[in-house]
């Protein structure tokens, strides 16, 4: 790895560890070659949706919406 490339992985592993200890998110490691890799995990999502209270309605439009605009290539 290059320098460069080192010092990148050095601050993503700062900003996982603030997402990890402040914010309490929960990392799922580095899926860059995960075969079914996704910014958005529908399954994990719809758990803490339903988890929050939100029906079975509500979280399929959500979850449809967001999954539709993260993958619009006419977007940026």
């Amino acid at each position: 790895m290059s320098e460069v490339g080192q010092k990148e992985r050095v601050t993503q592993n700062r900003i996982i560890k603030l997402f990890e200890k402040k914010l309490k998110y929960e990392y799922l490691g580095n899926w860059r070659n995960r075969k079914d890799n996704s910014n958005i995990k529908e399954d994990i999502l719809i758990k803490h949706l339903k988890e929050k209270g939100y029906n079975d309605v509500l979280v399929g439009k959500a979850v449809n919406e967001l999954t539709k605009l993260a993958n619009d290539q006419t977007r940026s």
